[in-house]
């Protein structure tokens, strides 16, 4: 069974965060490719235009009781998988997380029945990583990866990594993350990056979803060091619990006024576009999109050495890579590389060239297209 259009149930958290970036963006490529594409959550996915054609979603409403002390949003979600499903005559689900959305699928397809839709299940790495090893979910994680009817891992590293955790026996295929290189190229602005920073000052950036995995305040430690030694500006992109500890160590080590904070944006091109370095010193990375996005716009990334990291920057990036605390070993490399221009420009081209290589929506779309057909062809 290969190349009908099909349709697919897409659910994912709709934040920020990687998994719902990637998720929005697939689900994107796949429309342009004739096949409908159902979004399914409680809020329109982060990066989601509204008019694409093809593309629809469908909100879960969670009602409140007060029985409830906490919203029972999978089976809130649950329901709705099934609604859908039923209503649209759905193919397939691609599930983005392992809990709860792996887990609401597997219910929704008990209450459709053998003629209930194919369920694949992409891990992203958080669902794996911190929260499904907990006791709690454990057992959960395990079986809904059991039940799936295919299981991907955006990195080698997230693959090898469930396999060891979980007592599952089959078979997970690893498929990275990606870009549209169309979309993600380098485009200077010198208006726009005037207002960024003075014509003298290098851009530094970071881009995360603010939460401890992402060690955001080690990149106010690298800036600061980065900052004394030559005139500097660091661009902060994003939002999350860990931002105002990010606000009190800037202050602390006196370069408050050479940072700007953005907020959250759903096109970071712009900014990348004028960055001469992005930092990522995460404790945690199953992938890295936000590297993989400033590599597609020409920007060279220090970054630490964990999970999907290595995988993803290659080997013209291995003496860029660091432990997550080494705060003096980034910021002298950081320092090495945006005053020695040809080693500037080394790195740019070479994250240009693989990210639009490797990491490609062309190349990796196939790979996805090619499990949905092998899931349906099995059923």
């Amino acid at each position: 069974m290969t190349g009908r259009p099909l349709k697919i149930g897409i659910t994912c958290y709709p934040t920020t965060g990687g998994s719902g970036v990637v998720a929005t963006e697939l689900g994107r490529q796949l429309a342009r490719r004739g096949h409908h594409v159902h979004f399914i959550s409680y809020d329109v996915p982060f990066r989601l235009d509204y008019g694409l054609p093809n593309v629809f979603f469908h909100p879960v409403e969670v009602p409140q009781y007060p029985v409830f002390p906490q919203p029972p949003y999978t089976l809130a979600l649950a329901t709705r998988l099934f609604q859908v499903a039923a209503e649209q005559q759905l193919d397939l689900w691609h599930v983005h997380y392992a809990i709860p959305h792996a887990a609401s699928a597997y219910l929704a397809r008990a209450m459709l029945g053998r003629n209930g839709p194919r369920l694949v299940t992409t891990l992203h790495g958080t669902d794996i990583t911190l929260v499904g090893n907990h006791p709690s979910f454990a057992p959960v994680v395990a079986f809904t990866l059991q039940q799936s009817d295919a299981v991907t891992a955006v990195s080698e590293a997230l693959r090898r990594e469930t396999l060891s955790s979980f007592d599952v026996e089959r078979d997970i295929i690893t498929i990275p993350n990606f870009i549209d290189p169309e979309v993600f190229r380098r485009r200077p602005d010198p208006a726009f990056r005037s207002l960024l920073a003075r014509e003298e000052e290098r851009i530094v950036c970071h881009i995360s979803n603010f939460r401890p995995a992402k060690n955001p305040v080690a990149v106010v430690e690298i800036f600061a060091r980065i900052a004394a030694a030559l005139p500097a500006r660091l661009i902060l992109l994003g939002s999350g619990p860990e931002l105002d500890r990010v606000r009190h160590r800037a202050r602390e080590l006196g370069v408050h006024d050479r940072i700007r904070f953005l907020g959250e944006h759903s096109h970071v091109v712009p900014v990348l576009s004028q960055a001469d370095l992005f930092l990522l010193p995460s404790r945690h990375e199953a992938f890295g999109l936000a590297a993989l996005e400033a590599m597609a716009c020409g920007v060279p990334v220090l970054a630490a050495r964990v999970g999907g990291l290595p995988e993803l920057l290659g080997p013209d990036y291995d003496r860029y890579l660091f432990h997550p605390d080494d705060v003096e070993g980034m910021a002298a490399a950081a320092l090495r590389v945006l005053r020695d221009p040809a080693e500037h420009r080394r790195l740019a081209a070479a994250g240009t060239a693989r990210s639009h290589d490797r990491f490609s929506a062309g190349t990796v779309v196939d790979l996805y297209q090619q499990v949905y057909y092998q899931v349906l062809s099995e059923g």
